[in-house]
């Protein structure tokens, strides 16, 4: 598609959306104004900054940390049925696996995940080799989550992300039901992952980047990270929508 045309499809998209917003009203998911699902203040918010590399076991790629406009659109995303947020939420997510994909190999990726780095003011990454791209595992969703939202929250950003390379779905599986997390303190998250995953063979010899849509401890990682290497795959990289901040040198668990 020329840029003209690009241009032109964007523009019709947003004359859309503005239409539906004046005859069907909604709020935003990030400041509750009535406007689309995510406002123009609010998307902004979500476009990543400079995302770094945290010196973790697996070293994670955090878009953005959790807290403020980030943290109301992911509860309302997550836990309120708020899918519509998904589009914003998905450049987001893309621009973390852009970055570790441009910091394992050869080139990175293009398309959205670009042109959201761009619009935040940072450099493009070059195009991603296939051949040396990280493939991407998502962390398993608990039977009662899926049934209490009817839909994988990560599973459901990574297929709107519009990625080079795709997943290899259910390449990871729960052995065990855990409880939720939210409420436990960081031990606690530790004895509830720990042993609960089992990663497919078909993992092996091949490196990978977990992707999650929020980081709070790193139990959850560092848990999918054990199961992917006794699968003989090689984890390089973590990914996350948002990191929750840290205090005094340990995450707040919200």
């Amino acid at each position: 598609m020329t840029t003209t045309n690009q241009l032109r499809t964007n523009q019709l998209r947003e004359s859309i959306l503005d239409a539906a917003a004046v005859l069907q009203p909604v709020q935003c998911s990030g400041c509750g104004e009535e406007d689309r699902a995510v406002c123009a203040a609010c998307s902004a918010a979500l476009l990543p900054g400079m995302i770094a590399a945290e010196g973790a076991a697996p070293p994670l790629f955090a878009a953005l940390a959790y807290d403020g406009v980030v943290r109301r659109v992911l509860l309302a995303y997550k836990d309120s049925g708020r899918t519509d947020a998904a589009s914003a939420l998905a450049v987001t997510l893309r621009a973390a696996i852009v970055t570790a994909q441009s910091q394992a190999g050869p080139g990175a990726d293009s398309g959205a995940g670009s042109r959201a780095r761009t619009r935040a003011g940072l450099q493009p990454h070059p195009p991603v080799d296939a051949r040396h791209a990280l493939l991407p595992v998502v962390i398993p969703s608990t039977r009662a989550a899926f049934r209490r939202r009817g839909y994988h929250p990560t599973a459901l950003l990574l297929r709107r992300s519009r990625i080079l390379v795709p997943p290899l779905w259910r390449a990871l599986r729960l052995t065990r039901q855990t409880e939720d997390q939210a409420g436990l303190t960081a031990q606690q998250r530790t004895r509830n992952r720990a042993g609960s995953m089992v990663a497919s063979r078909r993992l092996r010899g091949r490196d990978c980047v977990i992707v999650d849509d929020i980081v709070t401890t790193g139990a959850t990682v560092r848990e999918a990270a054990r199961a992917i290497t006794a699968a003989g795959g090689r984890v390089v990289f973590a990914v996350a929508v948002a990191r929750t901040p840290l205090r005094g040198g340990s995450p707040v668990v919200a």
